[in-house]
């Protein structure tokens, strides 16, 4: 029996021309073209943010981000990937900050040069509604932002388009954090076995678990009692 002819995309990857399989996604043409990926590349497996991408498709000026573990290439696509975005992160001290609307005016006052272009919203490979969540950051409504921004991957697609030049997951990170910290409902039972590790109940099965072969530490977490 003959063997089915795969169906072939050309791509142009950093400006050089590929014929691939059109089923690759993004990540796995650039392999198939003959790329060693050492950076860029942290999943395989889902979503880590770390494959941020650019593209434009032949005829188009539209310029579309996607992750490459997850984007199938287009007959006609232009490529070119983002290792990182260099987004602003600023230092705080989380124990010393207070839950209020001012700590997103003194730390990341730009938010509130947002002009409403919704480009973060579309640049989201997350399909996030990031323009939203920037909005309940500058009313300080810190709950809101954390919950619409939870799937935040970091990746910087959204920072990379914006005019005004926010840096939203860094944004989301800090109203998630004070949310953890001050807003939601404390784990007595977390805070618990965060002492116990603390006070070294825990160090003498740390130190055994970590003499154990690798096979055995796979078998003891695939086996494991998880809580219902």
């Amino acid at each position: 029996m003959a063997e089915t002819k795969k169906e072939m995309a050309t791509i142009y990857i950093f400006g050089k021309k590929y014929d691939v399989p059109a089923e690759l996604t993004i990540m796995n043409a650039m392999e198939y073209a003959g790329y060693q990926l050492k950076r860029g590349c942290g999943c395989r497996n889902g979503f880590c943010g770390a494959c941020a991408t650019i593209y434009r498709i032949e005829g188009s000026n539209d310029l579309l981000t996607g992750l490459a573990c997850s984007t199938k290439v287009q007959n006609g696509m232009y490529i070119a990937t983002l290792p990182f975005f260099p987004l602003v992160k600023q230092v705080y001290d989380i124990n010393k900050i207070k839950p209020e609307q001012s700590v997103m005016m003194q730390l990341y006052p730009e938010i509130y040069s947002c002009v409403g272009c919704n480009a973060c919203t579309r640049a989201c490979p997350q399909e996030l509604n990031t323009m939203q969540y920037i909005a309940y950051a500058q009313r300080g409504d810190f709950a809101k932002c954390a919950d619409l921004s939870f799937d935040c991957v970091m990746c910087g697609c959204c920072s990379s388009r914006c005019p005004a030049g926010i840096s939203h997951p860094q944004v989301a990170e800090l109203a998630r954090r004070i949310n953890g910290k001050y807003l939601q409902p404390q784990a007595q039972h977390l805070l618990d076995r965060v002492k116990e590790i603390e006070s070294g109940k825990c160090e003498k099965a740390i130190q055994k678990m970590m003499k154990e072969p690798l096979d055995k530490i796979k078998e003891l977490y695939n086996t494991r009692d998880i809580e219902k």
